[in-house]
């Protein structure tokens, strides 16, 4: 059986780790380099790295830091946040990612994907997907540039086609459930799940042992991420780990 995946996530802006809820009111937590390495002594399973306002500000990710980041850090890095092109993907894997993590880019040219996965191979291709529940056309909504532009776009349709065209795992944010710490979508990761057969990594919404416990009970999911609950110590890895074990969820 895998064993389920807990990873914390480093929302990175301008070289500061920082933290909002629905992707706006965002508050300073601190040093990213600090909390890695904070997060590699509790025994988190993976690191999340995400420059939040590289696209916005139509730059790359801040290498440097990244680089500080993977030398403090000895679990997989998956970074993402402004990739435009092969060359980048490059320098971040040079810089110590493991995975890099393709949004708003890939929704505007897919073939991203493709030649990524083609050079670097679809492990290390991850398709981040921020969404939200459009009500009056019952679907979930795929939105870009940091969660600040809806796109015409079913959400499930597009984690099939990023999965097409190369991508390796599914990184995806319910931005109705990010920072309010409510629980997750489950509706939303069970219609994933059922729609490809990649690992996918749910995010948004855990302020509880218990929503980490739901999620794996009643989805497939591969990995839980979070960053409030962790970044400000209402929960620590450990305890999340000991609360999916009591629950016969399979961890490392």
């Amino acid at each position: 059986m895998l064993t389920k995946r807990i990873i914390p996530c480093l929302d990175v802006d301008h070289g500061r780790v920082k933290k909002g809820i629905n992707f706006v009111q965002l508050k300073d937590v601190g040093d990213p380099v600090a909390i890695a390495k904070a997060y590699q002594e509790q025994g988190a399973d993976e690191l999340v790295f995400l420059d939040i306002t590289a696209t916005n500000e139509a730059r790359g990710t801040l290498v440097q830091t990244v680089e500080a980041v993977a030398n403090q850090v000895f679990m997989p890095l998956t970074v993402g946040g402004g990739i435009q092109s092969v060359a980048e993907m490059h320098a971040l894997l040079r810089a110590g990612a493991d995975k890099v993590s393709l949004n708003s880019a890939a929704v505007a040219d897919p073939s991203l994907l493709t030649a990524g996965a083609e050079k670097f191979g679809r492990q290390a291709i991850v398709a981040a997907i921020d969404t939200r529940w459009q009500a009056d056309q019952n679907r979930y909504q795929v939105t870009v540039n940091g969660g600040r532009t809806p796109v015409d776009l079913d959400a499930i349709t597009w984690a099939k086609q990023a999965v097409a065209a190369g991508a390796g795992e599914l990184l995806v944010t319910s931005m109705d459930a990010d920072g309010t710490e409510s629980g997750f979508d489950l509706r939303l990761y069970q219609q994933l799940t059922a729609a490809v057969q990649v690992p996918i990594i749910a995010s948004g919404g855990a302020g509880s042992t218990a929503d980490f416990v739901q999620l794996f009970t009643q989805t497939t999911v591969s990995a839980g991420l979070a960053a409030s609950i962790f970044h400000f110590g209402e929960l620590t890895v450990p305890q999340v780990k000991t609360a999916l074990k009591h629950a016969k969820v399979a961890v490392r």
